[in-house]
């Protein structure tokens, strides 16, 4: 009788000790959360993604592609270029052949009512007959104008933004014009000289569908079925050209097979570190020294496998400081749950269990994540595209509240008709493309229409800054400055970094939600060369501009 007392006692405990564990629910009803309207076609929108064939049937075809958001003509609304996929020999079917010459990219301006004119043509950005992946930008000359960096299966293109609504492609005399399967470029000055350096993120080598040893029931053959490619590291040489400096800053790791990269700050050093999502294999983690060069530490910072330790099909690695403790953390989708990795400082935790992310995402197949403050506040929500990786089967797309303890809600059913819908989802980012201080998301799924999201609520009840930094000409985005705004006991840290998620560039710009705060306490610039600006007292809901040295 007493085993059995003691017995019952200890699962009492265990029980307990479970439930003091796992995660408590969190509730989608807990506070008000906007509705995301798709507005695409109000806002002139008409781009609809080619995988350059009529049947979907390699990994070529199902990597699917994404956008960039940039202000191209400096007048204060960020407008969106798309990129395609072309009729590829030894890539397409024969059968597809009457494509050829049908596909473009495009650039869409933004008109700052709400729509957006294409204005491909007259800006000569359609790309020729390149398949197309993702897209970057950075003003290389220091000129004031973004310029465009396309990648591509094949040779990138590299278009000079002329300062008058045209480009001119100067890919030959940059040296960007990289022949492998590029789909990531995010830029950074990793050695300190003040100019922007560019980390292009190499695939793998496809074979033009020789390998057939695979499981018919797949579609085609996955990423281990061929050779990964070598990541190029290009050193801005301030005369528009670049020089390959990958050996000598020890990033040679020639058989990654890189899906995205993000470039930024991860240990609080003041260096921007480097990240690679890899391809069902371990990803990179390539942590800056400070003396132009780079050490590789995924392995034994936690960020090289998935939760328990297995290789993973990481994909787009999304930044952003999650639990508000001054540290960014980075979010990636994968072919199953996706990892949240917390920076613990020396080390990073996976908590994708923990958070609730993993039973939301389940086993769908997950390519981009957005980590931004959708309801304003001060927390960090998460988006997640998701789609069958090897055939055009659609899945709902997943959006969720973080409710500021670690843990986060799944809040589709109440965000609007999109999350009620299916679809074949790869690229996202997100920006507030009406500057009317709430976050929107802009979708490229594969094989058919975007969609452009209007963020419908969130700027109602909860308040929002958000910081545009300049470079001292008053025109170039200071990429890489890092703000940190405080109010009361909340601080919250963004860095100027783009190129984050999958296949896409974002609002490049610094947005806090700030809750019920009426003003910021402190705003805290460090600026790309390491200097601090301090700003005090500023008021909420407005888009402030600050200019290095004004």
């Amino acid at each position: 009788m007493r085993r059995a007392v003691l017995i019952s006692v200890a699962l009492g405990l265990a029980a307990l000790g479970w439930a003091l564990s796992a995660p408590a629910p969190v509730s989608a009803s807990a506070a008000p959360w906007p509705v995301f309207t798709d507005v695409t076609e109000k806002a002139g929108i008409h781009f609809t993604h080619s995988i350059g064939d009529h049947e979907l049937s390699n990994i070529v075809e199902g990597t699917g592609a994404g956008a960039c958001v940039f202000d191209y003509d400096n007048d204060g609304f960020l407008d969106i270029y798309f990129v395609n996929g072309r009729w590829t020999k030894g890539v397409s079917d024969n059968r597809g052949r009457d494509l050829i010459g049908q596909l473009r990219n495009a650039l869409y301006h933004n008109n700052g009512d709400g729509t957006f004119t294409d204005v491909t043509e007259k800006a000569g950005v359609a790309g020729g007959d390149h398949y197309g992946f993702s897209c970057s930008t950075a003003d290389i000359d220091g000129d004031g104008y973004q310029d465009l960096y396309v990648l591509n299966y094949g040779q990138n293109q590299f278009f000079h933004n002329n300062g008058n609504g045209t480009f001119t492609d100067i890919t030959e005399k940059t040296g960007l014009g990289d022949a492998s399967w590029s789909l990531s470029a995010p830029w950074l000055d990793y050695n300190g000289d003040g100019k922007l350096d560019v980390f292009v993120a190499n695939y793998l080598e496809y074979d033009d569908g020789k390998f057939r040893s695979f499981y018919a029931a797949a579609g085609y053959p996955g990423p281990l079925s061929y050779n990964g490619q070598q990541n190029h590291l290009f050193r801005n040489n301030g005369d528009s050209t670049f020089t390959d400096v990958t050996k000598e800053t020890g990033l040679v790791n020639p058989n990654g097979r890189a899906m995205s990269a993000v470039a930024v700050d991860l240990n609080n050093d003041g260096f921007p570190d480097i990240y690679v999502a890899n391809d069902s294999m371990e990803s990179y983690y390539y942590e800056n020294t400070g003396q132009g060069a780079f050490v590789e530490k995924g392995a034994v910072t936690g960020l090289a496998f998935s939760e328990n330790g297995q290789g993973v099909s990481h994909m787009g690695p999304s930044i952003g400081d999650v639990d508000r403790d001054g540290r960014f953390d980075i979010l990636i989708p994968d072919m199953n749950y996706g990892s949240l990795l917390m920076n613990r400082g020396k080390f990073f935790e996976d908590t994708i269990s923990r958070s609730g992310l993993a039973v939301i995402c389940a086993q769908s197949a997950g390519w981009a994540g957005l980590l931004t403050d959708f309801d304003n506040d001060g927390y960090l929500d998460a988006f997640v595209s998701l789609g069958d990786a090897h055939h055009e089967y659609a899945q709902n797309q997943i959006i969720t509240r973080n409710d500021g303890k670690g843990r986060f809600a799944d809040m589709a059913d109440v965000s609007g008709d999109y999350f009620k819908t299916k679809y074949v989802g790869r690229g996202a980012l997100y920006f507030d493309f009406d500057n009317d201080g709430d976050v929107d998301i802009l979708t490229i799924n594969l094989d058919s229409p975007a969609h452009l999201l209007r963020n419908d609520g969130g700027n109602k009840l909860n308040h929002w800054l958000t910081v545009d930094l300049r470079l001292a000409n008053g025109k170039t985005p200071a990429i890489g400055a890092r703000v940190t705004a405080t109010t009361g006991q909340l601080k919250q840290i963004e860095e100027y970094v783009g190129v984050r998620g999958y296949l896409a560039q974002n609002d490049i710009r610094a947005h806090f939600g700030l809750g019920q705060a009426v003003k910021v306490d402190q705003i805290e610039i460090r600026w790309p060369n390491g200097k601090l600006q301090q700003l005090r007292d500023v008021p909420a809901d407005q888009i402030l501009k600050v200019v290095q040295g004004g």
